[in-house]
């Protein structure tokens, strides 16, 4: 039996997910396969924008999938909370930190403010910020947050952050 699922159309490159109905009839959801964590999860309109996101970042700006994680917990205040994606140098330090809403949930000042306390703990040098419909990012330079016009590829992530890994030391 195949289920018809009206998805919203989302400002991201068409992805092709892999998704199927809730093995618990009595959810009567679907499931999406997750690559990064290789494993089925409920398909929630936030779920839905993780993975074309995760997709345009693997496809799209080349993001080594070994290097990238979802669901990430760290600790704030003793308090666990969960990152949506976190992308790591080849030396696994954090690089870029990935905080997604549903697409009829607005980016706002909040969500800026909760993926800067994430990164109080992780140091990231990019944060991004996406709903599928308006992504974005900003690199912290040492005296705050630039946004840029675009999300970066994985390879002009890298040569950011050995620049200021290298400066951080010469300091």
């Amino acid at each position: 039996m195949e289920q018809k699922i009206n998805l919203p159309q989302l400002n991201l490159p068409p992805c092709n997910l892999q998704l199927r109905p809730d093995d618990d009839s009595r959810r009567g959801g679907v499931e999406v396969y997750d690559r990064l964590r290789r494993r089925w999860v409920a398909l929630t309109p936030e779920e839905y924008v993780r993975q074309c996101f995760v997709n345009f970042m693997l496809d799209g700006r080349a993001f080594p999938e070994a290097l990238m994680a979802n669901e990430v917990e760290l600790k704030l205040n003793r308090t666990s909370r969960r990152c949506d994606t976190v992308v790591y140098t080849s030396a696994l330090r954090p690089l870029c930190i990935v905080e997604y809403k549903a697409p009829h949930i607005a980016i706002t000042q909040r969500v800026f403010d909760q993926i800067a306390r994430y990164n109080s703990v992780l140091n990231a040098p990019f944060l991004v910020v996406s709903n599928g419909l308006n992504h974005f990012c900003c690199r912290f330079t040492g005296a705050g947050y630039v946004f840029l016009p675009d999300i970066p590829a994985f390879a002009e992530m890298m040569k950011y952050a050995g620049a200021s890994h290298t400066n951080s030391q010469n300091m």
